[in-house]
């Protein structure tokens, strides 16, 4: 247990507490509920805390589906974005947070992200792009309070690279090879209106890979963007784009913990006397 939990585990007074240790999460959605299971469409909404689905800015010209729901990767049931083309095409999904990202909160995603080289085509990747919205960006536009993303330019390490009022690498650094084998599972914490910290932790042991900055504005959209190769069809997870599940919650503040810890050291010692 961590000493958040041990604490919230032998507190009475957290009864006087509520939100600490109790509905720590104010939004969650996850590609296994109901909602989904008979497909993955435009203007769908499981779970709560979040808007509907949106798919524009989804590149039109090539023949095929673009989303999908799967469950042959290694994250699970996955919501799933494909492309058709080699060099050009995009599939594009995002959604509203309600009422915006707020400072003292953390928006938590899965992903398992592509891991075919593309090779000499230079604008084949992925981003994740966190916006002020209201709809997902088209293709080519990249403005964005925070931007992740893998492109090749010809690199088959394919290291992720953010952009927020600056451009910057994470450290240690990170491949999107790394982040395909099993999965990543990515937080953002917002440490104050403009501030933030970003944690990537790969599932299959790899070092986790952090960065601080600030935002280039205020975060109230997340959206999703495949810029990859040709997909077979939603199983095809080493050419799709996959997430399996978003959240947010609320990041207890070192003072409300260490509020909990005298209650709970309290009690403790209550417990020995007697």
């Amino acid at each position: 247990m961590t000493s958040a939990a041990m604490a919230c585990a032998l507190s009475a007074a957290t009864a006087m507490m509520p939100g600490i240790c109790s509905g720590q999460t104010t939004a969650a959605d996850y590609a296994t509920d109901p909602t989904y299971s008979g497909g993955w469409s435009a203007g769908q909404n499981g779970g709560y805390g979040f808007g509907a689905w949106s798919f524009n800015g989804t590149e039109a010209r090539s023949a095929g589906t673009y989303q999908a729901m799967s469950s042959s990767s290694p994250i699970g049931t996955a919501w799933t974005l494909l492309t058709h083309s080699s060099s050009s095409g995009l599939a594009n999904a995002g959604r509203g947070i309600t009422g915006g990202l707020l400072p003292g909160q953390t928006f938590e995603t899965v992903i398992e992200n592509p891991s075919a080289y593309q090779g000499f085509y230079k604008y084949r990747g992925f981003d994740m792009l966190f916006t002020s919205g209201p709809d997902n960006n088209g293709p080519g536009v990249n403005t964005a309070a925070l931007r992740l993303q893998v492109f090749d330019y010809y690199n088959p390490s394919q290291t992720w690279k953010g952009t927020d009022t600056a451009n910057f690498n994470l450290s240690p650094s990170i491949t999107g090879p790394t982040t395909a084998a099993q999965g990543v599972r990515i937080d953002l914490t917002l440490t104050s209106a403009t501030a933030y910290t970003l944690t990537m932790t790969p599932l299959n042991g790899a070092p986790v890979s952090m960065h601080s900055g600030t935002l280039a504005g205020p975060i109230s959209w997340v959206d999703f963007r495949s810029y990859n190769g040709v997909s077979t069809g939603p199983d095809d997870t080493a050419n799709n784009y996959e997430i399996s599940s978003m959240t947010i919650s609320i990041v207890p503040e070192p003072s409300s913990l260490a509020l909990i810890g005298l209650g709970s050291a309290g009690l403790v010692f209550l417990r020995r006397r007697r």
